[in-house]
């Protein structure tokens, strides 16, 4: 399956698509959401996307872990980590992707 990345730059040219902003115009408001998301998280609020997901900050403490290649074991320090839940809705559209294409699910 070959990956494909979306840019900011085409989401950007969607939003002027779909839209009719002005090129700048619609790459600041993308970027007005984007800023506006990864404040939400760095405050430790969760972002709820009607029909697409939710994104949370989790907090993982403190544990041992092991080098695979010596087995010495190390200290994994805490850290906050993301989390993308998708919305039910978005899992069935995916799911549906992959039976039209013919693939199993």
């Amino acid at each position: 399956m070959a990956e494909k990345t979306i840019t900011r730059a085409q989401l950007s040219e969607a939003v002027y698509q779909e839209v009719g902003l002005s090129r700048n115009e619609s790459a600041d408001l993308l970027e007005l959401v984007l800023d506006e998301i990864s404040d939400a998280l760095e405050r430790g609020e969760t972002v709820k996307i009607s029909s697409f997901g939710s994104f949370s900050v989790r907090e993982k403490g403190q544990r041992v872990g092991r080098n695979p290649k010596t087995g010495e074991e190390v200290p994994i320090l805490p850290r906050r980590v993301l989390v993308f839940r998708p919305s039910q809705l978005l899992k069935t559209r995916i799911n549906n992707g992959l039976a039209k294409a013919g693939k199993p699910a």
